[in-house]
């Protein structure tokens, strides 16, 4: 296998020095100097077909261009105030690195409202978080660890998820979609933690669709996951709903900002680099108001298979009553 590996990174690398410009741009702000690594992704997500990765990169470097990702650093969002709304209805957090150097991102799937704001404002808040992780924290925590960091880990808590979580699945499978074919293979591990009984009955259903290499990724641990996540991650790292020995998020306000606020110096150092790259970009005139649209591709038959599960599965545990919008495939309309 490892000579087959290495000889469908050598094609798919020529295949890449064939790139004609404005391609050749927007793939060295995918690579960022690590250019086998991220071949290795894109073969990785395409089980090491180099015909499949090859179109599935393109399609990627395509979709950047046509929507001004290498730019999105230089779009804030504005007023603060909005921002601040997202933050506290989109909950998510860097909180520190693993032992090994990975850096931890917390999710609050389960408190997570999307309610605030409107979906173009989502996407680009969570598209600006995956490129300020790519061009400036996995970086960061490469320098300071002394070696190649190239994935993250993220802890992801269920707390509050409910039945009625029908709106929440659309924007997070909106999101993966994203992530699935534009940013593969970044999350080394997921870890779900404080798991109500509407996620493990739903988790029965989309686990057999997973693909092998996916579901290793994720581990549903007990309660908090406290004792477990310590074997990876100092406790100064753990995020504030992991902290507790039992299940159940800490009601420590204190803790709180420290994971998700936008007053925690994560947020205020990614928003601040944002505003900086954008009057670098434009230094006449006020910083423009209004979302960046981007185009989400359709998801692929596995997500809509596992949305639709979900659905299905809600349905059944509400006795068939109440659910009253069905979850239709997502289609966003492209260019």
């Amino acid at each position: 296998m490892a000579a087959a590996s290495e000889e469908a990174i050598k094609q798919f690398s020529a295949l890449m020095e064939q790139l004609e410009e404005p391609l050749k741009t927007t793939f060295q702000n995918v690579h960022q100097g690590n250019l086998r690594g991220t071949l290795v992704r894109f073969l990785k997500a395409r089980e090491w077909s180099v015909p499949k990765a090859h179109k599935m990169l393109m399609d990627c470097l395509n979709w950047r261009i046509q929507n001004e990702i290498d730019s999105v650093l230089a779009k804030p969002i504005v007023p603060s105030a909005l921002y601040r709304a997202i933050r506290d209805t989109l909950l998510v957090g860097l909180t520190g690195h693993s032992k090994q150097g990975q850096p931890v991102y917390a999710f609050g799937v389960g408190l997570s409202t999307f309610d605030k704001a409107s979906v173009n404002y989502y996407v680009q808040s969570h598209i600006q978080m995956n490129e300020y992780r790519d061009r400036v924290v996995l970086p960061a925590a490469s320098k300071k660890f002394g070696r190649q960091i190239n994935t993250c880990l993220k802890v992801m808590d269920m707390t509050g998820l409910k039945l009625s979580a029908l709106s929440q699945i659309k924007m997070l499978t909106m999101i993966t979609t994203v992530d699935d074919l534009n940013y593969p293979e970044k999350t080394e591990t997921y870890y779900i933690v404080n798991a109500p009984y509407v996620f493990t009955a739903c988790w029965k259903v989309v686990k057999p669709l997973l693909q092998e290499r996916t579901k290793k990724k994720i581990q549903v641990l007990y309660g908090s996951g406290r004792d477990e996540l310590l074997k990876v991650m100092d406790y100064e790292s753990l995020p504030h709903f992991c902290k507790r020995e039992g299940s159940g998020s800490s009601s420590d306000s204190l803790d709180v900002v420290f994971c998700y606020s936008y007053d925690h110096p994560f947020h205020q150092q990614l928003y601040n680099y944002v505003k900086q790259q954008s009057l670098k970009l434009d230094s006449v005139g006020p910083i423009k108001q209004g979302s960046l649209h981007v185009d989400v591709p359709s998801p692929g038959l596995e997500e809509v298979k596992i949305a639709e599960s979900i659905e299905s599965e809600l349905h059944k545990l509400r006795g068939g009553n109440g659910l009253t919008h069905s979850f239709d495939r997502i289609k966003i309309e492209g260019p």
